[in-house]
């Protein structure tokens, strides 16, 4: 027979939900895509997620995990989120100032470690996720869990990154690899110039 401990744990278990994750799913999905998004931010603040000045959520938000929004998301000034963006919130994730992100990015901190034969599907381990200043994530990136993303990096679309990437280099494919170091600074692209005389800006804070 299951002793009431155990039932209430499994009880705790199987209801246990953050009613924060659950209201900016909803509040960030209910606005169109790329549209109020000023709008669907201001929401978010008042939800209480913690965004920096000037930055700007353009998609829907999905956050998972057992912990609460509030304490485990920072998201730092001046960047912009396209969306839809997956969060798993188990461990902490850190969101730098400047930070770009395309479409359907997901950072996953939750991870199970390699077990035996029988279950290769070992004990959770759960890491936090480091996006340092600058970076730009392309879409359908995917950024596992103990990451670091250093200032300045550039993660290719579609790349899962597993390890730490260093500032100011550029990382792509699964797993993703170093294509190439960035400089610091970079120069007149001709090829950029060309295309933004021809396209407008499609950055709706311009």
């Amino acid at each position: 027979m299951i002793g009431l401990k155990k039932v209430l744990l499994l009880a705790k278990e199987e209801f246990a939900f953050d009613p924060r994750r659950m209201a900016v799913g909803v509040a960030s999905s209910i606005l169109p895509q790329n549209s109020f998004n000023r709008a669907r931010t201001v929401l978010l603040r008042r939800l209480g997620l913690r965004i920096g000045a000037s930055s700007l959520l353009a998609g829907s938000v999905h956050l998972t995990g057992s912990g609460p929004a509030r304490d485990l998301l920072s998201i730092g000034q001046g960047c912009y989120l396209t969306g839809p963006l997956h969060i798993d919130l188990t461990a902490p994730v850190h969101i730098g100032d400047r930070v770009y992100m395309g479409y359907d990015v997901m950072l996953i901190t939750a991870d199970h470690e390699l077990g035996e034969s029988s279950q290769r599907c070992g004990r959770r381990v759960y890491r936090a996720i480091d996006v340092e200043d600058g970076v730009w994530i392309g879409s359908r990136a995917v950024i596992l869990p103990g990451v670091r993303l250093g200032r300045g990096s550039v993660v290719a679309a579609g790349a899962v990154v597993t390890r730490d990437v260093a500032s100011d280099t550029m990382v792509g494919g699964v797993p993703a690899r170093l294509i190439r170091h960035l400089e610091d600074t970079v120069a007149g692209d001709a090829r950029r110039e060309r295309l933004a005389a021809t396209w407008p800006s499609t950055d709706s804070r311009a």
